[in-house]
């Protein structure tokens, strides 16, 4: 699984105009099922995903389409971890634990 933090790169006004088009990236991510969480960050980011697992590579080809990237007002930090332990509702996208 991972975690994306994203990072604004502009001053806020500047991101603010465009948070509309990349709430509607965040839909069609949630809709293709490729994210399970996002929220806004506190202090390491100003937003936060989680995504199901995947390929590193796939996931890094999405968050480059983010409209916040490609017009250069923010970039990602991705971590990855292997969930050991998670809730009952998490077992459905942990491959690992759902056997």
């Amino acid at each position: 699984m991972y975690i994306a933090l994203l990072s604004y790169t502009a001053p806020r006004n500047e991101v603010d105009y465009a948070l509309a088009e990349h709430a509607d990236w965040l839909r069609t991510q949630f809709a293709h099922g490729l994210f399970l969480v996002s929220g806004k960050g506190n202090e390491d980011a100003d937003q936060v995903i989680i995504s199901r697992p995947c390929l590193r590579g796939k996931l890094d080809a999405v968050l480059a389409t983010d409209p916040l990237v490609l017009q250069r007002l923010a970039h990602y930090r991705v971590i990855e971890f292997s969930a050991t332990r998670t809730a009952v509702e998490f077992h459905t996208v942990n491959e690992a634990l759902a056997s």
